[in-house]
């Protein structure tokens, strides 16, 4: 996206969100202003993907929408907009894949949601471990960002009684993944460190949004920790 084109698209983004919702920021303030990262987030509504044009005045985030929206006009034109890419998530997307470390290697900001689809009550289910290999491959440091209150459910039923919404959206702290592991131990390393990456966005929520990982040994060391 050029720099135009983002700041148009940002400030309508930052418009309609306004309008519509009151925003929390809690944590975003020391992020750097140049340099490649991935932003890891639960992911409970479809606001969730405007929340990173709110937060970041940077004109390369890398935006990635699924496959099954390509059919969709407005999907199609906000992908070319804002020169972002549709990826096959049941399948190997090699392009997509090489295109996004690429953009990540240039100092692009990624965002993924490990979990892979949206959580229908709003809590943690389970990670996909297919989600953090960008970081791994990009050797990019990790930002784990927990957002409540942007849950679809929650958005229909405010705004059609024309009730502000309260969208809140929290930073931990950066964290690095070890370099790529091959051979037998890559299942199991994977599986450790997307339980690492889910333990840390569960550590930023309160207590009944952690779902699966709310009884995880790592979640709790590392609210202790806190």
């Amino acid at each position: 996206m050029n720099k135009f084109t983002h700041r148009v698209f940002r400030f309508v983004i930052r418009a309609l969100l306004r309008l519509i919702a009151d925003i929390e920021l809690v944590g975003f303030d020391k992020l750097p202003a140049s340099g490649g990262y991935i932003i890891a987030s639960n992911h409970i509504g479809r606001l969730d993907a405007a929340i990173p044009y709110f937060v970041l005045d940077r004109p390369d985030i890398i935006m990635v929408v699924a496959e099954k929206y390509q059919k969709y006009a407005f999907y199609r034109w906000l992908v070319r907009i804002t020169n972002g890419m549709f990826i096959d998530r049941h399948n190997a997307d090699i392009g997509a894949i090489r295109e996004t470390l690429r953009r990540l290697r240039a100092g692009g900001i990624f965002t993924i949601t490990p979990e892979g689809t949206r959580s229908k009550s709003g809590n943690l289910i389970e990670a996909k471990a297919g989600a953090i290999y960008l970081a791994w491959k990009a050797g990019v440091p990790v930002l784990p960002v927990a957002l409540t209150g942007c849950e679809d459910a929650v958005v229909v039923a405010r705004l059609k009684r024309f009730k502000r919404l309260h969208i809140r959206a929290m930073a931990g702290e950066f964290f690095s993944l070890p370099q790529e592991v091959r051979g037998r131990e890559r299942e199991a390393v994977m599986k450790k460190y997307t339980d690492e990456v889910m333990c840390r966005i569960a550590a930023l929520l309160p207590p009944e949004r952690r779902g699966v990982y709310a009884e995880h040994p790592r979640l709790r060391e590392l609210l202790s920790e806190m």
